[in-house]
């Protein structure tokens, strides 16, 4: 790890409250794209669902372009496009599109991923399978639309090329550290749910890493949940929203993210569960005191460059109270 300060950005999946249409989710993650360049986060990521009633964010470079319209700094992209899902010719020319009207502040990040169930992905795209397999590839062929030198290609995506549009590989299991490793680019773990693979990954990516035309040295962002409020009891009751949402996906029944409630005993004696303590292994909550005491722990275990948090709880103003805390927490750091 360079001896920079850790870089916060921050990861929305656009999660919709319930009672709170879609189109004031929309909002509501647009206002909290404002405050969060204004607490001096860098970067803020949008995810690819699909089929999910709990999540608003399917089609990623649509809000991007929303986020990045009513922002000024900060930098807006994807975590990520999933990109069997897609043609690499129509993701460059619209993340070429997106680079040439917010000149240096998008950012594509690639997942290997459908961003949903076997049976949706196949309705995205019938070859859904070929694509993943090909994702290195698929890579390749959108490096090179994005390169000047394939202007004397036959097929070419004109709007990208030249355009900096700078490129992350996504990655919840080690196969995305040796990819990102080899091609010398920036690596983003998705540890705020693929916990079990963190620390392999990371020592793969760092051991491999090749030096690329646009990396020197390795770069690493992981994601992380936090939930930071004015007390620990607080933060402890707004997270019942979020963990309420966890039990929901892994039983298959998703819902709208809930109002908070008291912990009860019922709820965390299912927080015990192997698979639950599985997904929420790296969930920092609590007051600012607490959540700071973690997060130093856990990027002295790390030693990453970047956190890239989710916030995933019920209403906004808690949502927005918590980031802003979070950055205080980084800036004190």
């Amino acid at each position: 790890m360079s001896t920079q300060p850790v870089q916060y950005s921050i990861l929305d999946l656009a999660v919709i409250a319930n009672g709170t249409s879609i189109s004031q989710t929309y909002k509501n993650t647009l206002h909290l794209a404002q405050k969060a360049e204004s607490y001096g986060y860098k970067r803020f990521w949008l995810a690819e669902h699909h089929n999910m009633p709990t999540i608003a964010s399917s089609a990623p470079s649509i809000l991007i372009g929303y986020v990045a319209q009513g922002t000024k700094t900060l930098r807006v992209g994807s975590g990520g496009i999933m990109l069997p899902n897609h043609s690499p010719l129509i993701v460059a020319e619209q993340f070429g599109t997106l680079g040439s009207l917010y000149p240096n502040r998008i950012d594509l990040g690639l997942g290997r991923a459908p961003g949903t169930d076997q049976e949706t992905a196949r309705a995205i795209r019938s070859d859904f399978m070929d694509a993943a397999h090909s994702f290195p590839q698929e890579i390749n062929k959108i490096q090179n639309y994005f390169s000047e030198e394939n202007a004397s290609s036959k097929v070419r995506a004109t709007v990208a090329e030249g355009v900096d549009v700078p490129l992350y590989i996504l990655g919840s299991s080690t196969d995305s550290a040796h990819l990102a490793a080899k091609k010398g680019l920036p690596y983003a773990f998705a540890s705020h749910f693929a916990t079990s693979m963190l620390m392999d990954a990371i020592d793969i990516y760092r051991t491999k890493f090749t030096p690329s035309s646009v990396l020197k040295n390795p770069y690493i962002i992981v994601g992380i949940n936090v939930i930071v409020a004015d007390t620990d009891e607080e933060a402890e009751k707004l997270s019942t929203s979020f963990f309420k949402l966890i039990v929901g996906i892994l039983t298959g029944k998703r819902q709208p993210i809930s109002e908070p409630s008291e912990m009860t005993a019922d709820l965390k004696e299912i927080l015990q569960h192997p698979s639950v303590q599985q997904m929420i292994k790296y969930s920092f909550v609590g007051s600012k005191e607490t959540v700071k005491t973690q997060i130093k722990a856990f990027l002295e275990k790390t030693k990453v460059d970047e956190l890239i948090v989710a916030t995933n709880i019920y209403s906004i103003e808690d949502k927005i109270h918590s980031y802003k805390l979070f950055a205080e927490i980084m800036n004190e750091l």
